[in-house]
């Protein structure tokens, strides 16, 4: 009935408008009528979800994911029942997925739709993950992979896709944006603009203009500024990559130009390691926490710590007493501007063997327009899969950046074995426990744990 008074009332809208322009010239007249139209039919192809299924269809799809908190996904299943209200969609979330997630697909009561990530691709003990996916290219289930962005689609090697992105993310920096307004500052874009802006910053009283977490993880300092140059390094010479995912100690050469570039972001003062692991006990609450008294210019972090700043936004007493814009940039590692890793954070796939596979593939369907992906990035605050960046501002810096620096998630496949080596190599130079040579001759063996 909602849907039927909305419609009415777009069509009585157009009549009243048609009406009040009579008196006007007849070509202006059309024009408006014309202009009139064209926005209604605009808005009903963007924005109206056109059911497969009748309203009373009776339903029951189970969800399971890594998520422990996943309100986002709650949101959209609240909208879904909009549409059919006679069902039920039950989110389940599985403790240590990495091990449970392939005994609950065996399972007698298996899950309708399943959480994968990039990582899993390859290793044989998730083989069955996506042997029992649904092909969602398919083009009897039409749904809309076009909004999703192109770097995004994970086309098997066959050209099926199995997998529909629901959050993405990168490496990068949060900064804070009242800072560098008070100092009369532009955000840096190329590694020479860091080190002017970072000295000037500090001749302005900043102790350590750049901070992060000082781990081995993927949110850490050494990754995310070190591990995009590395990226883009293997992007351009493939040739290195299957020696790297062999740990062939060779390969390790590959890394040295990131590993330099880490050096000398450290060795110009730029960020005091020494400060950040004093001051930032982990990779994810500390470090949004910290930023949050509002004296850290930039600090270096992933999309998914820029997540929880939504929520911390009122837990921290400093950015409550004294809040300030921030937004997410790419760190300006190379001598052209930074890289940014346009990547996945989490994906569904649709169990093919679903006892409801059709209303399954219709909330998938619902599921993928960039309406519903982005609010609920948006309800994550993280970077959305769609080609639509301007859902959360926090994020408005990605919308134009140059496609010569961008590095999508399969135009690189490392193994998780390699990124754990680039990760401790990093770290160790980082942290002066290793020389960049040292770092680079010993690749395959270095210590990861």
């Amino acid at each position: 009935m909602e849907k039927n008074i909305k419609t009415f009332f777009s069509k009585a809208l157009v009549a009243m408008l048609i009406f009040s322009a009579v008196g006007c010239g007849q070509n202006e007249n059309q024009n408006q009528m014309e202009n009139i139209c064209d926005g209604v039919k605009e808005a009903e192809t963007t924005t109206v979800f056109s059911p497969k299924f009748s309203s009373d269809t009776e339903y029951k799809v189970s969800v399971v994911g890594s998520y422990s908190n996943f309100e986002s996904l709650e949101i959209t299943i609240e909208k879904f029942y909009e549409v059919y209200p006679n069902g039920e969609i039950e989110y389940t979330y599985l403790d240590d997925y990495r091990n449970t997630i392939g005994p609950a697909l065996a399972g007698q009561e298996p899950p309708d739709i399943y959480v994968v990530q990039p990582w899993m691709y390859g290793d044989e003990q998730f083989t069955p993950l996506f042997d029992g996916a649904e092909v969602l290219s398919d083009p009897k289930l039409d749904i809309n992979l076009d909004c999703i962005r192109s770097g995004l689609k994970w086309e098997m090697d066959n050209g099926e896709i199995l997998t529909l992105p629901v959050f993405a993310t990168s490496c990068g920096m949060l900064v804070n944006m009242d800072i560098f307004e008070k100092e009369g500052l532009e955000v840096p874009t190329t590694f020479e603009e860091l080190k002017a802006v970072c000295e000037k910053l500090k001749e302005a009283g900043y102790e350590s203009p750049l901070m992060g977490a000082n781990t081995t993880t993927t949110p850490g300092i050494a990754y995310s500024f070190g591990y995009p140059m590395f990226a883009k390094t293997v992007k351009e010479d493939k040739s290195v990559e299957d020696d790297l995912n062999n740990l062939v100690p060779s390969a390790g050469e590959a890394m040295r130009v990131s590993l330099e570039r880490l050096k000398e972001l450290v060795d110009s003062g730029c960020i005091d390691i020494e400060k950040c692991t004093e001051e930032i006990e982990d990779d994810y609450n500390a470090v949004v926490m910290r930023f949050f008294e509002g004296d850290v210019p930039m600090m270096l972090c992933s999309g998914d710590v820029v997540s929880g700043t939504k929520k911390r936004e009122g837990q921290s007493e400093a950015f409550a007493a004294n809040p300030f814009k921030y937004s997410f940039y790419i760190a300006p590692s190379g001598d052209d501007g930074g890289y940014y890793m346009d990547s996945v954070s989490i994906l569904f796939c649709v169990n093919k063997n679903s006892s409801n596979l059709d209303m399954t593939n219709e909330f998938i369907r619902f599921l993928t327009s960039e309406d519903e992906l982005g609010l609920m990035a948006q309800e994550k605050r993280l970077i959305p899969p769609t080609k639509d960046y301007s859902v959360d501002e926090v994020y408005a810096s990605l919308a134009e950046f140059p496609e010569d620096r961008t590095i999508n998630f399969r135009d690189i496949e490392l193994l998780d074995t390699t990124v754990k080596q680039y990760r401790a190599a990093a770290y160790a130079v980082v942290n002066g426990e290793m020389t960049v040579d040292e770092a680079v001759a010993n690749y395959g063996t270095i210590p990861t744990e």
